[in-house]
């Protein structure tokens, strides 16, 4: 089958534009909000707890709140261009235009992997350096912010397709997004909890994108990274295939 790359190029840099012309909200406003975090988690524990022996709690923290932010805004990125295309009734055009679902999808995930990358490098470049946090693997750590971006960009087709409204997009975000990234081992060790709750979380697929990425820069982390990955590139192959197949069948786009 062949590829229609000059729509995809299009339409993926309409959706690069679309969140660069407004790079207070898109860009700035996460790196800030994750600073925040970073400035109140290591005044109130950087002295009282140690993840790793010879890691202070700021080491450890920094990598965490950079693949959330790179996580989140990936998944806003997508979902919210959607569901103002829907609402604003301008969908129609794309679906006018001839371009296939496969190249629809990859369009919109890459332009959520930029806008994740961009933000994370924003956090790393203003706090990494400060707080003295360590590059083990440089590899390691864009594949796994390339293939978390890319995971949570197409959750956010799926939510954006499925989502008839804001406030339903809002809660797959609040209810689904926000606990599953904020319980994901961000501010702690699973290492670190009960029993009972240590398995819970490795039901959790985004502890692992974390837990990977994390690794790529203290070069120790909570499981083996090769399992990390494993996980990691099914659960991204899992929602790439329901994404697909939404698109493909015109769920809830084509009426």
């Amino acid at each position: 089958m062949s590829v229609n790359w000059r729509g995809l190029y299009t339409l993926f840099m309409k959706e690069v534009m679309r969140f660069l012309k407004v790079t207070v909200q898109t860009l700035m406003t996460p790196v800030v909000t994750a600073l925040l975090y970073l400035l109140v988690f290591t005044h109130v524990l950087q002295e009282h707890v140690e993840v790793y022996p010879g890691i202070s709690y700021t080491a450890f923290l920094v990598p965490g709140l950079v693949i959330m932010t790179v996580i989140q805004n990936a998944f806003a990125n997508s979902s919210s261009s959607l569901i103002q295309s829907k609402m604003t009734g301008n969908l129609v055009f794309l679906l006018l235009a001839p371009i296939s679902g496969t190249e629809f999808y990859l369009a919109f995930v890459a332009a959520a992997v930029v806008r994740g990358l961009m933000v994370g490098l924003g956090v790393y470049l203003v706090a990494g350096p400060l707080q003295g946090v360590p590059l083990h693997s440089p590899g390691v750590v864009l594949a796994f912010a390339i293939l978390s971006s890319a995971v949570l960009g197409g959750l956010g087709v799926i939510a954006g397709i499925w989502a008839e409204k804001f406030e339903q997009l809002a809660a797959f975000q609040n209810f689904v997004i926000l606990p599953l990234s904020f319980l994901s081992g961000v501010f702690y060790s699973i290492h670190t909890l009960p029993d009972f709750w240590q398995e819970v979380s490795r039901f959790n697929p985004f502890f692992y994108m974390i837990d990977g990425f994390r690794h790529g820069f203290l070069g120790v982390s909570d499981v083996s990274p090769w399992l990390s990955l494993g996980v990691t590139v099914g659960f991204f192959a899992a929602i790439s295939g329901i994404c697909l197949i939404m698109l493909h069948r015109g769920y809830k786009i084509r009426r």
